[in-house]
């Protein structure tokens, strides 16, 4: 059992402790992983923050990237030195979900107090979803890695384990826009950017970010957006249709409010479509009109990270990003050491940053 530094939850709304825990090695069809990047997601705050539960003491992170240390038996394909990703979308392969190919909604349950993680006296330490990446390094199933090109920047390569896929594939998977549509994306942190770079490189016609600064705006219009709206205007999805002639095709919710939801479908043309990527709080409720919804032929969406399938779609947007097409390494506000994770959290809280990254080494 080894030894590592964590950024450890006692209790909800209170600051992160860097603590030493234990760490066992990876078991049967699983990967250990050292990590040198990991990102700080909103999901994260939120469950930290106690707004969806959860056990504690815990550790959160899950956007991360790294190189493996040990492999456990039954790995294939995956070997130490290897670098890769490291996501919470944990698939047994064998359920209806992961069968039909919807890994995101693996039916399979796991239990985080019975993973990997310890605290030194042997009590639980909650391994939160499926990963524990405020850490040192996590022992993960295999399901949950896919390799990365040797030289990759690891910050930046982390962004594709959450942020990223979730904003490019609720566009392309969960939506599957085609080209020449009209986009309405509202929120344009980092999801939104993702969604907004989605739209852009599915061919999207216009692309309308919404947000509350005029700052966020011009951001949006750097990852593609061609138009932006003040959240803050009386009716602001009539300045979207100005800009688009007509109402949006798609709307990509990427904020977790339930405001956000209650305007959502004033966006929409006829037969257009709402997706529901950004999650509030447990017991948050929106309310619609559902003849509204009937007559005119329109669709709310969920779409659960993307709705990605990682070994098909990372190494796809690993190539884009190589290419220049995707915007990555712009999509980092700041890098810090785990010892000032606190600050880290409440500088993403403040609402400013794209992605802050904690760095390891």
């Amino acid at each position: 059992m080894g030894i590592i530094k964590a950024a450890v939850c006692h209790r909800f709304g209170a600051p992160l402790s860097i603590e030493n825990v234990h760490l066992r090695a990876p078991g049967a069809g699983e990967i250990e992983v050292a990590l040198d990047a990991v990102a700080i997601c909103h999901s994260d705050i939120t469950y930290a923050d106690g707004g969806w539960g959860g056990t504690l003491p815990a550790v959160y992170g899950h956007e991360a990237a790294g190189r493996v240390r040990a492999t456990g038996a039954g790995v294939t394909g995956i070997a130490p030195g290897d670098p890769v990703v490291v996501t919470l979308i944990r698939a047994c392969g064998q359920c209806p979900s992961c069968a039909g190919g919807r890994p995101t909604g693996c039916e399979t349950p796991y239990d985080g107090d019975r993973g990997p993680l310890s605290l030194p006296d042997g009590s639980t330490l909650h391994q939160a979803m499926a990963c524990g990446a405020f850490a040192e390094a996590v022992v993960v199933h295999h399901s949950q890695v896919v390799k990365l090109p040797e030289g990759i920047d690891m910050a930046a390569a982390s962004l594709l384990a959450c942020g990223v896929i979730t904003g490019v594939g609720a566009v392309v998977n969960a939506a599957h826009l085609r080209a020449g549509e009209d986009v309405v994306v509202i929120g344009a942190g980092g999801v939104g950017l993702n969604a907004i770079q989605g739209a852009r490189i599915a061919g999207a016609r216009r692309i309308v970010a919404v947000d509350m600064t005029e700052e966020k705006l011009a951001t949006a219009r750097e990852f593609g957006a061609t138009d932006g709206v003040l959240a803050t205007n009386a009716k602001p999805w009539r300045a979207a249709k100005q800009a688009m002639g007509r109402g949006a095709d798609a709307v990509f919710v990427t904020v977790g409010a339930a405001r956000a939801y209650d305007a959502a479908p004033r966006y929409l043309s006829g037969g257009g479509r709402m997706v529901m990527v950004g999650m509030p709080h447990s017991g948050d409720e929106s309310r619609y009109e559902a003849a509204n919804f009937a007559a005119a032929g329109q669709a709310m969406i969920g779409s659960k990270m993307g709705e990605t399938v990682i070994r098909r779609d990372i190494p796809w947007m690993v190539d884009l990003y190589a290419q220049g097409r995707l915007k990555l390494d712009e999509l980092i506000s700041n890098r810090w050491p785990l010892d000032r994770i606190n600050e880290a959290i409440a500088d993403t809280k403040s609402g400013s940053a794209r992605r802050n990254v904690i760095v390891f080494g």
